[in-house]
This record gives C-alpha cells, structure tokens and sequence, in this order.
C-alpha cells in the first residue's frame, strides 16, 4: 500500500495519509468544485487501509473552512474511520479550530456527536 499525498491548492485542502504509521492530516480550505470526486481517492485509501490497519490511527483535521458538499465528505471518512476503529485499531481524531471560530468548534462538535469515536479539541493560537 502507497501513502497518499495531495497537495492543497486555494480550493482543496492537503491531505497526508501515512500507511505506515497510520497518521491522516486533511488542512486547509475545502470548497472543491466536485467534493466527491476529490475525497474519492482518500475514501478508496481509508478502505484499503481498513483491512491490515496499524494499532493507532491518528487523524489531524484542521480546516480553515469548508462547504456543505465537503461536510458530507468529511462525514463519510469518518465514517470510514470509525469502521477501522471498530475494526481494532485505536483511533484518535484531534479537531482543531482557531480560539475565535465558533463555527469550526461547532462543527466539530457536531461531528464528534455523530461518529463514535474519541475526538480531541484543539484550540490554536492565531
């Protein structure tokens, strides 16, 4: 299995997915023209990754902002990963949001409510 490396662009978030250690980091902007179409390949990789997974998966998630086609993307890879963490691999998703974005905090939070399992908030300092 490859790593998958996508570098970001002003519309699409950088997304560094590590097989070897089981790391995930997606950072940036999402607003793709086609959300589906762009997580596809991060989707594919997360179920190939399903079936030998490390003992702990950890996913760094720290977006600037993104739009509604992209929440349901985002919904499906945790979805994903909660399918790994039930599969018997540790996983941990760390969200992090700026200290004045209420908007981001809440997202996460409502993710958090929806997916089973552990999230981690992370403030960062502007």
């Amino acid at each position: 299995m490859e790593n998958l490396t996508i570098e970001g662009t002003p519309k699409t978030p950088t997304i560094q997915f590590s097989l070897e250690d089981g790391s995930l980091l997606i950072k940036g902007r999402s607003i793709p023209e086609n959300s589906i179409e762009f997580y596809k390949p991060l989707i594919d990789k997360l179920e190939e990754y399903s079936n030998t997974p490390k003992p702990n998966t950890t996913v760094r998630i720290q977006l600037e902002y993104f739009n509604t086609s992209s929440s349901k993307c985002i919904l499906d890879v945790f979805k994903k990963l909660e399918k790994i963490n039930t599969g018997g691999s540790e996983t941990v998703i760390n969200w992090y949001y700026e200290e004045d974005d209420e908007d981001m905090l809440e997202a996460g939070e409502d993710y958090q409510a929806i997916i089973n399992i552990p999230f981690k908030m992370v403030e960062m300092e502007e």
